[in-house]
C-alpha cells in the first residue's frame, strides 16, 4: 500500500473503521433482538460478560493486546490470560446454561451465540486493523 496515493489510503482506513462500526452495531442488534423477540430479558446477562471481557487486559496488560499472544510466564500476564479466557467462556456459557434451565428458547440461544460470533469477528478485525495502522505511536 506504500505506492497508493494518500487519499486512497485514508479512504481505506475509513472503510475499515466503518466496517468495525457495522459489526459492533450488528452484534448489539442481535443481542437486543434475542431478548425482545422472545419477550425474555434474561439473555442480557451476557452483556455483563462483554463488559468484563476487556477489563483484565486494560488493568493488567496496559491495553497491549499483543501481550496476550506472547509466551510470557509473568504472574500478571498469566492472570490476565486466565481472566480474559474465563470471561470469553462465560459469554458462551451463560446462554447455554439459560437454555439448559429452560429459561430461554432455541431462537434466543441462536441469536445470543451469533451475537458473540459477530463480536469476536469485530475484535479480530480491530486487532488486524491496528497491526497495519500507519498512525500507531509505537
Amino acid at each position: 500500500m506504500a505506492d497508493l496515493p494518500r487519499y486512497v489510503g485514508a479512504c481505506l482506513q475509513s472503510g475499515k473503521l466503518a466496517m468495525l462500526a457495522i459489526l459492533v452495531s450488528g452484534g448489539i442488534v442481535l443481542q437486543i433482538l434475542a431478548c425482545a423477540l422472545y419477550n425474555n430479558w434474561w439473555p442480557m446477562l451476557t452483556v455483563l460478560m462483554y463488559v468484563l471481557l476487556p477489563m483484565p487486559l486494560i488493568f493488567f496488560a496496559g491495553c497491549d493486546a499483543a501481550s496476550l499472544y506472547s509466551e510470557s510466564t509473568r504472574g500478571w500476564m498469566d492472570a490476565t490470560k486466565f481472566l480474559t479466557g474465563a470471561s470469553a467462556v462465560g459469554s458462551i456459557a451463560i446462554p447455554v446454561i439459560l437454555k439448559h434451565a429452560g429459561i430461554i428458547g432455541w431462537g434466543a440461544l441462536a441469536m445470543e451465540l451469533s451475537s458473540f460470533i459477530v463480536f469476536v469477528i469485530a475484535i479480530l478485525c480491530y486487532l488486524v486493523k491496528n497491526e497495519d495502522d500507519g498512525y500507531s505511536m509505537f
